[in-house]
């Protein structure tokens, strides 16, 4: 019942992201008018037969930046989280590279416990 409507909401969050300038283009086309008469650059020129197309170019570009600077920003994020890792990583190998080389090879588990655990079954 509650799961549904969740769905359909991040399913349509996703697609608003994905598909930003199909909305600019959708709310330019119900606004045209609106836009022609008061937000138009060119609205004092009419001969250019602009009707805010110069607003909707604008908005594109807005988006354009914006979605390339999140892109930039995300790729920055990813190359921290690698370098992170990589160091992680790095410190892991040393410190077992460190612990295989100061443990004795005749370390172990004693012989009499292996004897009084580790046994065939009796029967």
């Amino acid at each position: 019942m509650f799961l549904k409507p969740v769905s359909i909401l991040l399913l349509m969050s996703l697609l608003s992201a994905n598909f930003s300038g199909l909305w600019i283009c959708l709310g330019f086309s119900m606004n045209q008018k609106y836009i022609a008469r008061e937000l138009c650059v060119n609205k004092d020129r009419p001969q250019l037969h602009c009707e805010g197309k110069c607003y909707l170019m604008k908005k594109l570009k807005q988006a354009e930046e914006k979605e390339q600077k999140q892109e930039r920003q995300s790729q920055k994020t990813q190359l921290v989280q690698d370098a992170v890792i990589v160091t992680q990583l790095n410190f892991t190998q040393y410190f077992l590279a460190e612990l295989d080389a100061h443990v004795p090879p005749s370390m172990g588990m004693p012989s009499s416990i292996k004897n009084s655990i580790f046994h065939p079954p009796q029967g």
